[in-house]
């Protein structure tokens, strides 16, 4: 079914109607959480869906009386370390914010910022080992940055209490593939709007906002009030200025641009054309020309054809080779391993220099940014002298020259 056609399923409603339906999903939320004992783990990445999503479930759980606040709302957002700058402040912000007001309001929702384990971060990937930057035929990135650490935590929620119910923005106008798999889910579910995770055992998945249209998700963040006390208008600020003609319509039919679009991911993405969210916010604020460094390096990352930075041999020593059609003949040729000892040491030197780079231009509340964490670090070089057995120690040396200041290693 045609994206058009799955979005005139779900046509627009007045503000009275969408009023309405509110109402009524309020108190589905509120039926839902008062039925059992089981956890909720509410998935917040700051974007517009699952603000949407934890603000109409903040704001229900709020009108119950304090006797049946009884079970744990976990917020989890997961920073995989090579987030766009200016969505990971927002959303640090916003947790810590959420924390407080939830103490001083005693709500039962806890907000957790997850991070990848050391050994499975992108620079641990990229410099460390060499992976190569990330293909879609080869991407090794996501599940370690993204996944794992969400789904190790609701694994240890649901051992814990032996179930789990995961709450995600997920909507089924975000295009039709998503339509189809949400439509699918739907005939799997066990209880009413609640159907299994389709990864995780013994969690069951629920999605609030499932049928919104990207209109109606704004409507609600500009007219209802964030419960945590940010303001909406702030984050509609940031998807404009992510939008390239730095424009974001409130009212929309099928054929009208939305800021739906604007899609904040890590800054290092080589698996997308082009960061079109980084570059739009440089070129619509002069301000924030100080992220002009993280596009650079990303354009460096994103080579097609890397065959001539790559070792001969694959990242356990073995050499495979394979035929190649080159102009015609065929051509026997090993299979690229990783990044060699030079190029791994030249992307190290590079993420350090944008790092100094942004903090001495970038504004004040941005100038102890981290593109690159001191235990990765001390992970990188741990795999190059452990692992590749590279006796020269190179690491600390590149730091001291780009940093200016010693590596202490943990």
């Amino acid at each position: 079914m045609a994206i058009e056609q799955q979005i005139s399923l779900f046509p627009s409603r007045n503000i009275d109607e969408f009023a309405n339906d509110l109402e009524s999903l309020t108190q589905e939320i509120k039926d839902l959480y008062c039925l059992d004992q089981i956890p909720w783990v509410i998935g917040y990445s700051g974007g517009k869906d699952s603000t949407a999503s934890l603000q109409l479930i903040w704001n229900a759980i709020a009108t119950l009386p304090p006797e049946k606040l009884n079970k744990k709302i976990y917020v989890i957002s997961t920073d995989t370390l090579v987030e766009n700058p200016i969505v990971s402040a927002w959303v640090n912000n916003s947790l810590n914010r959420m924390k407080l007001v939830a103490y001083k309001n005693n709500l039962p929702i806890e907000p957790h910022l997850l991070t990848p384990e050391v050994t499975q971060t992108y620079w641990a990937g990229l410099i460390g080992k060499g992976y190569p930057a990330p293909r879609h035929r080869f991407r090794w990135c996501t599940g370690r940055l993204k996944i794992d650490p969400s789904n190790r935590f609701i694994r240890d929620v649901v051992r814990s209490n032996g179930e789990a119910i995961v709450i995600l923005g997920t909507r089924k106008t975000e295009s039709s593939n998503r339509a189809m798999i949400m439509a699918k889910r739907e005939t799997k579910r066990v209880r009413d709007h609640l159907c299994p995770h389709p990864h995780l055992p013994s969690s069951l998945l629920y999605t609030p906002i499932e049928s919104w249209r990207t209109d109606e998700v704004w409507m609600y963040l500009m007219q209802w009030e964030n419960p945590w006390g940010l303001d909406n208008k702030e984050l509609f600020a940031m998807y404009r200025g992510a939008t390239a003609d730095n424009e974001c319509p409130l009212v929309v039919d099928t054929s009208t641009p939305s800021c739906g679009s604007s899609r904040f991911g890590c800054w290092v993405c080589t698996l997308v054309d082009s960061d079109k969210s980084l570059t739009a916010m440089i070129q619509n604020d002069q301000e924030k020309e100080w992220l002009q460094p993280l596009v650079d390096l990303r354009l460096e990352l994103d080579i097609q054809n890397d065959r001539d930075k790559r070792d001969f041999r694959r990242i356990f020593g073995t050499v495979q080779l394979f035929e190649r059609n080159v102009d015609g003949e065929i051509s026997v040729e090993p299979i690229p391993g990783p990044y060699t000892k030079y190029w791994r040491e030249h992307w190290l030197r590079r993420v350090l220099e944008a790092q100094q780079q942004i903090r001495e231009t970038a504004p004040e509340e941005y100038r102890d940014i981290t593109l690159i964490t001191i235990a990765e670090l001390s992970e990188i070089r741990r795999i190059w002298l452990e692992e590749k057995h590279e006796f020269d120690d190179s690491l600390p040396k590149i730091y001291e020259e780009v940093m200016g200041e010693p590596f202490e290693d943990p």
